[in-house]
């Protein structure tokens, strides 16, 4: 089987699976206990922390780790929003795009159904946010504004760095889902001054089960944030609950190899898509390629089939593993809402699959890939 569907998950690394194994069988204590065992434990979190502060450059900032970018995200949104209306009485407006992942679409629904103000930014046919329209939407009115960093579906980057600016010149707070670029790409929350960023470690070679919110260093935003979750003194004040150790050490390991190893990994991810791209336009001539291919993601390639639709390609490829779009909502009978937000036709949003290349890939298992699928296509388009 070749995996090519790193935009859902990527595997473990085998380096970040033996930095956590002691701590689930030797130091094995509770990083809030007073002892020996949670001194380890508690040390083992610090230095889990600074290497996750390394590689978004954000020492100057706090962390909130979570179950995942979901969590992360439901915490900002509701907590922000739910923080703002106990100090002020009042129920202002939320700014974000309509291709952001579910898992803030989905709180900033339910947000809106309590009497909330969303409005969503113009993108244009790359995925991009339209900047001059942004200036407009964003306003007094405004509370915080959410923009993903780069897209899940068509890698598309976001100028976040603008959108921040934009946010803190109407008084508004900016808020980033990075859980698809943290890793792939350099994320410097110093430089773009977000003020809340989300993310997760089974996004960049690191388990399942733990995320984190990174808080700027504003002394006031880290209490602007009502606790959605109730509990003991464990953990932190937004996010109580033991801490689970053998996670935060694999993510801060997962962390500190993708930071040593940033700018050679998206160096050969680039190559091996453009490569894999470049022998699927030789067989396969109409082939599109979407999103904004001068600026995204390093492994990322959504590519429509003319006249082909996706879930037969892939019911005819048993060796390749991808996907129609976003894990979330695999199952939907509906084509990408991504693809149809950045005005892809209906019938060719059916025809499109998402490819996301890893770091265990390799130029052998793309060739063999690209030949797999220039077959499979050309099979379909004689049967039809």
């Amino acid at each position: 089987m070749i995996y090519l569907d790193n935009h859902a998950t990527t595997a473990c690394d085998p380096r970040v699976i033996e930095s956590m194994v002691p701590f689930y069988t030797t130091f094995y204590g509770n990083a809030s206990s007073n002892h020996l065992y949670g001194e380890i434990a508690a040390n083992a979190v610090n230095e889990a922390e600074k290497k996750i502060y390394n590689l978004i450059n954000g020492q100057h900032g706090t962390l909130v780790f979570t179950s995942g970018a979901t969590e992360s995200n439901n915490i900002v949104l509701i907590g922000l929003a739910q923080g703002h209306y106990q100090r002020t009485g009042k129920k202002g407006k939320i700014v974000t795009t309509g291709i952001e992942h579910k898992a803030i679409l989905s709180p900033l629904s339910y947000l809106e159904n309590d009497g909330w103000q969303i409005e969503y930014l113009p993108i244009d046919i790359t995925g991009t946010v339209d900047l001059e329209k942004a200036r407009e939407i964003i306003d007094q009115r405004t509370v915080l504004v959410s923009v993903q960093l780069a897209n899940s579906e068509i890698g598309t980057i976001q100028p976040i760095k603008e959108l921040a600016a934009l946010s803190h010149r109407a008084g508004a707070f900016f808020h980033s889902d990075a859980a698809q670029a943290v890793g792939k790409i350099s994320v410097d929350v110093a430089d773009s001054q977000v003020d809340l960023l989300t993310f997760s470690a089974h996004k960049l070679y690191g388990p399942k089960g733990v995320g984190a919110i990174w808080i700027n260093q504003d002394p006031d935003l880290l209490y602007k944030l009502q606790p959605i979750m109730f509990g003991g003194e464990s953990g932190s004040r937004l996010r109580p609950g033991t801490l689970p150790v053998p996670l935060v050490v694999a993510f801060g390991e997962a962390c500190a190899i993708c930071a040593e190893e940033l700018k050679e990994g998206t160096h050969y991810l680039s190559l091996l898509r453009d490569h894999f791209e470049s022998l699927l336009k030789a067989g396969i001539p109409d082939l599109l390629i979407n999103g904004n291919l001068s600026n995204r993601l390093p492994n990322n390639s959504n590519l429509t089939f003319p006249d082909t639709e996706a879930d037969l390609l892939l019911a005819n490829l048993p060796e390749i593993v991808a996907s129609t779009g976003s894990a979330c909502e695999s199952g939907s009978i509906e084509p990408s809402r991504v693809l149809l937000a950045i005005g892809v036709p209906r019938d060719d949003a059916f025809n499109t699959l998402r490819i996301g290349l890893g770091r265990f890939n390799t130029i052998s298992e793309i060739e063999i890939a690209a030949k797999l699928f220039i077959k499979a296509y050309t099979e379909a388009f004689d049967v039809l």
